[in-house]
């Protein structure tokens, strides 16, 4: 048991040093670069959007609407 303990570790320092090496030589990008260089629009969270928010507004005045008899329970 005290073997394998032994080789888990002796693994998980050489794959670390290899991952290391790879960064520092700049063999591996930092992250993935955007084809033309472009930089994606900013997102609008659903609270922020006006035509949301107008779209949410109309659908509670139509169904707030006084005109529609509420539904019976019958």
């Amino acid at each position: 048991m005290l073997r394998f303990v032994f080789l888990l570790l002796l693994f998980a320092a050489a794959t670390y040093l290899v991952v290391r090496v790879i960064q520092a030589r700049g063999l591996m990008p930092d992250r993935p670069s955007r084809p033309g260089g472009a930089v994606p629009g900013r997102m609008v969270a659903p609270d922020d959007d006006e035509d949301f928010l107008r779209d949410l507004d109309r659908k509670d005045r139509k169904r707030r609407d006084p005109e529609d008899p509420p539904p019976s329970d019958a």
